[in-house]
């Protein structure tokens, strides 16, 4: 796995330029003692592997901005891909609080050659904003939902979308999260369009770090809620990442359908296909321990599959791809990712 011993590490995305892949984190001291805290001191840290097992820390890619800026509080969750003339994008949110104290939350964007160095581009780029999404204005919620930016570009060759993790301004109160969306024609000017899914009674609060992929042919969504930040009829699992069949990645998404992949142990599922055989992997970090307690810590990557019309986590050892059966999240695949020794001086 990869943890850091002074640090909550808990979201997390990859980019892959063709030889290393890259993982950015958010991180937090664990000087803090309460692991809730981490929120407002989130970082954006940087490691790289060539085989997705052992990782190298190098510099950190982002950190807040000095206050006044949308990002002043915090830097959180987002994605990092290549524009066709080699520029990488790094999509992320910016925390900031409001007068009422209130966190609300805006899409900005940083800029690399080379996905090391990163330079911020001035002030968000997108933002919650009616008639489509809830503001604070609501008071229906402990913030404003509007982040985790997930970018991948149209099929069809027309520009790029967003997936942003927002809420309906109507509907029932924890059954109000929806996948936001946006659109661009050159991912620096966006365009606010409606959400791909709708606020349900058998819905989410919130649609956490949503992903969506091609997996063996089959277009899928992935995005992570807890128990108690959903809809009662929810409540009877103990769901961690979820998964939504899809006709096509760009939705709309039938909320109605999600079901688990994994449990609350891990959180934050990430899908990453391994370039060397083709395979894809589940990702997350470590939430729930036996304790009850936060953990922390990205996990071991965990082959996944298709068992029937669900993506299933695969038992490791078996060659065929068997779904993993009578198997407890603690022994899913893997006890090699490890963390080398960080080459510079903090």
């Amino acid at each position: 796995m990869f943890d850091l011993p002074g640090s909550w590490v808990w979201d997390f995305w990859f980019a892959d330029d063709g030889d290393r892949y890259h993982l950015f984190f958010l991180y937090a001291s664990r000087a803090l003692q309460d692991p809730d805290a981490r929120h407002y001191r989130a970082s954006i840290g940087h490691a790289v592997s060539t085989d997705l097992v052992e990782w190298t820390q190098v510099a950190d890619a982002l950190v807040r901005s000095d206050a006044p800026a949308f990002d002043d509080l915090a830097t959180w969750t987002g994605s990092t891909l290549r524009h066709p003339d080699g520029t990488w994008f790094m999509f992320y949110t910016g925390s900031s609080l409001a007068p009422n104290g209130k966190n609300v939350q805006r899409i900005g964007y940083a800029t690399s050659p080379d996905l090391t160095v990163w330079t911020k581009a001035p002030g968000p780029v997108l933002e919650a904003r009616g008639p489509w999404y809830e503001t604070l204005e609501s008071e229906a919620w402990q913030d404003e939902a509007f982040r985790d930016p997930w970018v991948f570009p149209d099929p069809d060759g027309d520009g790029w979308h967003m997936l942003v993790t927002a809420r309906a301004p109507e509907g029932p109160i924890d059954g109000r999260g929806v996948i936001g969306h946006a659109w661009s024609p050159d991912l620096r000017t966006w365009e606010l369009r409606p959400p791909l899914s709708a606020p349900s009674h058998h819905g989410f609060g919130q649609l956490e770090v949503t992903q969506v992929e091609v997996v063996d042919g089959r277009p899928v969504l992935i995005f992570s809620c807890l128990a108690d930040q959903a809809m009662p009829s929810r409540a009877a699992t103990s769901g961690g990442t979820w998964a939504v069949p899809a006709a096509n990645i760009l939705g709309p998404f039938d909320i109605d359908a999600a079901y688990p992949v994994t449990d609350d142990s891990f959180y934050v599922g990430r899908l990453l296909r391994r370039r060397d055989d083709g395979r894809w992997m589940l990702f997350a970090f470590h939430h729930t321990g036996t304790d009850g307690g936060f953990v922390g810590g990205v996990s071991d990557p965990m082959p996944v599959g298709w068992d029937g019309d669900r993506l299933a986590i695969l038992n490791a050892a078996a060659s065929d791809g068997v779904p993993m059966s009578g198997r407890s999240q603690d022994e899913s695949p893997g006890d090699g990712m490890r963390v080398l020794p960080t080459p510079f001086s903090a």
